[in-house]
């Protein structure tokens, strides 16, 4: 628990929270001390933490009705504009928008640069170049 955390906590009231703030990294470590005693300040520290979220969950606490009004909501939202958004956009990008093919035949040099070769059999060939593979399996026979 940070230090600006629990002074906010000690200012609301909180009288259980404020014996237990401690300023501490985010890794809570019990003193050196006979197991015990270690294992007694974990214990603390753990139910101090169990207490602090308690008190933050009563804090943001609200009626199931708001968080179903809420999943109608974006429900709504998500039909409203959602849906025909994606739609229109799918129509437009069948229809309207060119798609650009890869041109048949060979590759210029400049586009068919590699740095080293691939690991398969022919590694020369892309993995679904079929005229490639039968090039270079003809050629080893």
């Amino acid at each position: 628990m940070s230090l600006r955390v629990a002074s906010r906590i000690a200012a609301r009231g909180m009288p259980a929270l404020r014996a237990t703030t401690q300023r501490r990294s985010i890794v809570m470590v019990p003193k050196l001390d006979s197991e015990a005693a270690m294992q007694a300040e974990a214990v603390q520290q753990i139910r101090a933490r169990v207490q602090y979220q308690k008190e933050l969950s009563k804090l943001h606490e609200h009626p199931i009705e708001e968080e179903v009004a809420e999943m109608w909501r974006w429900v709504n939202l998500t039909f409203v504009v959602g849906i025909p958004i994606v739609l229109l956009s799918a129509f437009y990008s069948a229809f309207f928008d060119e798609h650009p093919h890869r041109f048949e035949g060979e590759l210029p040099e400049y586009m068919n640069v590699r740095s080293k070769e691939y690991p398969w059999e022919c590694g020369e060939c892309n993995l679904f170049d079929m005229p490639c593979w039968q090039k270079c399996r003809a050629a080893k026979k």
